[in-house]
């Protein structure tokens, strides 16, 4: 009986922090996650350092943005005259098919990316730059 009314105390100390200990864990890996994804599918392009343009313009701070609109980068008059501003619902769709979203962009030979959990960790990263 002694031993059990020792473990009670740590028992629900482990109890009541556990969801912060997993928050804290699912958070890290959400952004490592993210930071793969985005790592296997867009960064031979992209980077995410401001003013730090490669084959496609980079991607700092690219939630809010209006498509086409980074100075210092060439894009395609498909991307430029697009009435888009980039955000979650807009990225979603244009990752995963950008032919439908923006045709005559000069995103080729990207297709677009099929799995919808990645996209969604892609864009959680993104957000998170």
């Amino acid at each position: 009986m002694a031993l059990s009314a020792r473990l009670v105390p740590p028992l629900f100390v482990l109890f009541l922090c556990a969801p912060v200990w997993a928050q804290e864990t699912v958070g890290k890996a959400t952004g490592e996650d993210g930071q793969i994804a985005f790592n296997n599918a867009c960064r031979t392009c992209h980077t995410l350092r401001e003013g730090d343009n490669r084959l496609g313009p980079n991607l700092h701070k690219i939630m809010g943005r209006k498509a086409g609109s980074l100075a210092g980068y060439g894009y395609s008059s498909a991307l430029k005259g697009a009435d888009i501003t980039w955000d979650k619902a807009t990225l979603d769709r244009f990752i995963a098919n950008p032919d439908q979203v923006v045709s005559g962009h000069n995103m080729k030979p990207y297709g677009g990316l099929a799995s919808a959990a990645e996209r969604a960790k892609i864009i959680a990263f993104l957000e998170a730059q």
